[in-house]
């Protein structure tokens, strides 16, 4: 049987997925809103930090190579999502001091 990745692991492996433009983890972001391994496919719903962000199509391309290159699962599928709407909340604590927000 094939090892099943929890949330938790799929969240791990996204770590090493860049934003480009930003220079920090999708995942410390807050940009991956869901990930789950079911049935042999990985899905994995992402966001943007804005709707004119040209960076979806090699964030989501960058997202499937990761992903099957750790598991070894074939079928990774990716949806970019804009509900919720990302905000810098969502944000880990070292992304929000980097960019000047408050951390409460």
């Amino acid at each position: 049987m094939d090892k099943h990745y929890t949330e938790s692991d799929l969240l791990e492996i996204l770590k090493d997925v860049e934003d480009p433009e930003l220079g920090f983890s999708i995942v410390d972001l807050g940009l991956v809103y869901r990930t789950e391994h079911k049935a042999g496919v990985i899905e994995v719903d992402f966001t943007l930090t804005s709707p004119g962000c040209p960076m979806s199509e090699q964030l989501g391309d960058d997202i499937v190579r990761k992903l099957k290159k750790a598991t070894g699962v074939a079928n990774v599928k990716v949806q970019l999502v804009w509900n919720p709407p990302w905000t810098e909340e969502k944000a880990s604590d070292e992304v929000k001091l980097a960019f000047g927000y408050p951390i409460w």
